[in-house]
């Protein structure tokens, strides 16, 4: 390599990473101490990356707005283009004379094999790419079971990650980026269409959610002042607001693992709070990096079964049910609130994911792909590691999945995790009249206690898709039936 190559430009490309805080691309090129410039391609042509569903779609438009105009501060141009990433940073690499593209990896399968094809290509014209991990708290590769592999069970995945210490502290933000005098042509953020047009049906989103950095450190500043201290003990309540709905924002990159995990320890410490709390949080944060160490390890999570005796399972086609259940008209009022706050804020409280999910699966016998779909069209947060590793686990398919014959009641959840009725009331208000006795069963509900609360079965509010009790050992059947058969 002769050293000429290292006189041009900086390109740093932006995907999952939406930050420039605690951004190991950015500080390189701040070493580097070139002209840098930055860009992001939409990569909507190559179907086998899936990255975006309609509602992270929406996120992105208002996260790429807030990024531009972060780095338009620093004096850096974002340049924005659409097509296949290695024609396009190939080509900006030539418009701007480019010595050196920065870029942080990715995990998936397909990111995997996109990247290493550009680099691969960047390299043959002279180019240096260096690559950086800034979205985990450890590479999948760097953490390891007592005899060499991959971790399949996610407690002492959790005991060897915890057992590493403090992750390396976060980095503050860049400073002395020099940009290029004149950026190549990019595109408007609007050209992308990211947003929805007719219908719009992003007013739920815009109510609750504020992507960009800045809304990433407000989410976390307002959870560690207002509910971590309740973590343990209520985060497993939908209508107690104990949960840091971070997730979005981490999805995008908008804040990083390390930097969320300092936060909340500097918190405790300073508060002097409970442990008890912090751990439970960490631990759920080193969830998300279990899910990423799976879907490394074993690519074909987010398609096949990770248990290859599933692929024998008798899933049901039925799309009246899955319409149904996808719109929140199943007659199980805790399922129907939960899919119901799907549609209309891009979000779902954790543990009514997993109600909903059980529901899906193991009551209409649908398969967990097809509800991984939808939660990837609809939900802000979608993941492709979180979202393949938590429906396998929920279907039992997965590693360290609940076992199938864990399935969940959605009336004793309702009653559980919802006593007061607070979460379901508001997103089934044709509900809201009845007694806390009958909210979560309204079938049940003598005729009297119905009228009163204006409540008419199969017109104001639908008649089960199922029956629990035989709906469980249909379930039950089915899973028997693929042990008899191994």
């Amino acid at each position: 390599m002769s050293s000429s190559q290292f006189d041009g430009v900086t390109i740093v490309w932006f995907r999952d990473d939406l930050r420039i805080t605690d951004n190991p691309t950015l500080e390189r090129a701040v070493e580097i101490g070139r002209p840098a410039l930055a860009c992001f391609i939409f990569e909507a042509d190559d179907p086998t990356l899936e990255r975006y569903g309609g509602a992270a779609k929406w996120w992105l438009h208002h996260s790429l707005t807030r990024l531009n105009e972060t780095l338009a501060d620093l004096g850096i141009a974002l340049v924005l283009r659409e097509g296949k990433a290695a024609a396009e940073l190939t080509q900006i690499a030539e418009e701007t004379g480019a010595s050196t593209v920065l870029w942080n990896r990715r995990y998936d399968p397909a990111g995997i094999k996109t990247d290493k094809v550009i680099k691969s290509g960047l390299k043959e014209r002279g180019i240096a790419v260096e690559s950086f991990n800034a979205n985990l708290l450890v590479e999948p590769w760097e953490i390891e079971t007592s005899s060499g592999g991959p971790f399949r069970v996610y407690t002492p995945f959790w005991r060897a990650l915890r057992q590493r210490g403090e992750p390396p502290a976060p980095t503050p933000a860049v400073k002395g980026l020099t940009g290029v005098d004149r950026p190549p042509q990019s595109l408007a953020i609007d050209d992308l269409s990211l947003l929805p047009r007719k219908p719009d049906w992003a007013e739920g989103l815009r109510e609750i959610w504020t992507p960009g950095e800045a809304g990433a450190q407000a989410r976390l500043r307002d959870f560690l002042e207002n509910a971590l201290e309740r973590y343990a003990t209520e985060r497993d309540l939908p209508g107690a607001s104990a949960t840091s709905m971070l997730s979005p924002h981490l999805r995008f990159g908008e804040i990083s693992p390390r930097q969320i995990w300092h936060a909340a320890c500097h918190h405790v410490a300073k508060e002097k709070l409970a442990d008890k709390p912090l751990e439970k949080f960490l631990s759920e944060l080193a969830w998300r990096e279990f899910s990423y160490h799976l879907l490394f390890h074993f690519p074909s999570l987010p398609s096949e079964n990770y248990q290859a005796k599933f692929d024998g399972f008798p899933w049901e086609d039925d799309s009246t049910a899955f319409r149904a259940w996808s719109m929140g008209r199943t007659g199980y009022p805790i399922v129907d609130a939960g899919m119901r706050e799907l549609w209309h804020t891009g979000y779902l409280h954790n543990r009514v994911r997993m109600v909903v999910a059980s529901f899906l699966i193991k009551h209409l016998m649908i398969d967990w792909r097809e509800g991984a779909a939808w939660f990837r069209d609809t939900l802000v947060d979608a993941d492709i590691a979180n979202n393949s590793a938590s429906w396998q686990w929920v279907a039992g398919s997965g590693a360290d999945a609940a076992p199938y014959f864990r399935i969940f009641n959605p009336i004793t959840q309702g009653e559980k995790f919802d006593a007061d009725g607070t979460y379901t009331r508001r997103w089934v208000p044709e509900l809201a009249d009845l007694p806390n006795e009958y909210l979560f069963r309204p079938f049940d509900a003598p005729q009297d206690v119905l009228e009163k609360a204006g409540v008419e079965l199969g017109k104001t509010y639908p008649h089960p898709l199922v029956d629990h009790s035989k709906a469980r050992v249909r379930a039950l059947d089915a899973f028997q039936s693929l042990s008899s058969a191994a």
